[in-house]
């Protein structure tokens, strides 16, 4: 629970934290923000990190002329961490994928985890990838933890890698291009300045718009043949 209210307090004060970061460091910040961004997006094991937060405090901090980040060259290394960090995490889970989804006749750990998750599984979790992929991998990059994992999964469903990369860049181009442009165009206002914790609620909502739409949009379909 202690760790917990120390990521929110993070979170909601990132500004501040990344704020005294870049003024120490100054074009270090580049780096420990790529590496934020690559793993959080690339790594399972860190879903935690901040991602629509801290893209939204990059963002305006580089609309502040006394600060050493750059719009650009944030964009641009903020775009590739995000890219080939799914393609990590995707690359991952195709690899595991088969010490995960095996036939009967194995022992220890995996070999139980397999008797769930066995071919059928696999094959339909594929299948619902190959049909709806794209729009979940675009969802998920808005959507805090589920885009740490959905990459994840894809890779061990085994979704085309053709088809992945293609909505990988697309993802990360609206993602990172939509977070770091609201932070650079409208977070040094004073309003938000002063409410610098409601902006970043409001940022995370935001986010989960596209797939409760979605999903409101499918329940209504159904509900009306």
């Amino acid at each position: 629970m202690e760790t917990i209210q120390h990521l929110l307090q993070y979170i909601l004060h990132i500004d501040d934290y990344l704020l005294s970061f870049v003024s120490a460091y100054g074009i270090w910040a580049y780096a420990v923000l790529f590496a934020i961004i690559f793993c959080e997006t690339g790594l399972v094991i860190f879903p935690f990190l901040p991602g629509d937060s801290l893209l939204f405090a990059a963002g305006s901090l580089a609309a502040n002329a006394t600060q050493s980040l750059n719009i650009q060259i944030l964009f641009v290394l903020l775009l590739t961490a995000s890219i080939l960090g799914n393609k990590v995490n995707y690359l991952i889970g195709r690899s595991i994928g088969p010490k995960i989804f095996q036939k009967e006749g194995n022992s220890g750990h995996i070999g139980q985890l397999g008797r769930l998750l066995n071919q059928e599984h696999l094959q339909k979790a594929h299948e619902f990838y190959e049909k709806h992929g794209g729009k979940t991998i675009i969802f998920a990059r808005f959507i805090p933890f589920f885009r740490t994992f959905v990459p994840f999964v894809a890779g061990i469903s085994y979704m085309s890698m053709q088809r992945f990369t293609f909505y990988n860049i697309v993802s990360a181009l609206l993602w990172i291009g939509s977070l770091l442009s609201a932070g650079y165009f409208f977070g040094n206002l004073p309003i938000i300045k002063e409410n610098f914790s409601i902006a970043v609620y409001t940022v995370i909502a935001i986010s989960l718009l596209p797939p409760i739409i979605a999903f409101c949009y499918r329940r209504l379909g159904s509900a009306n043949p």
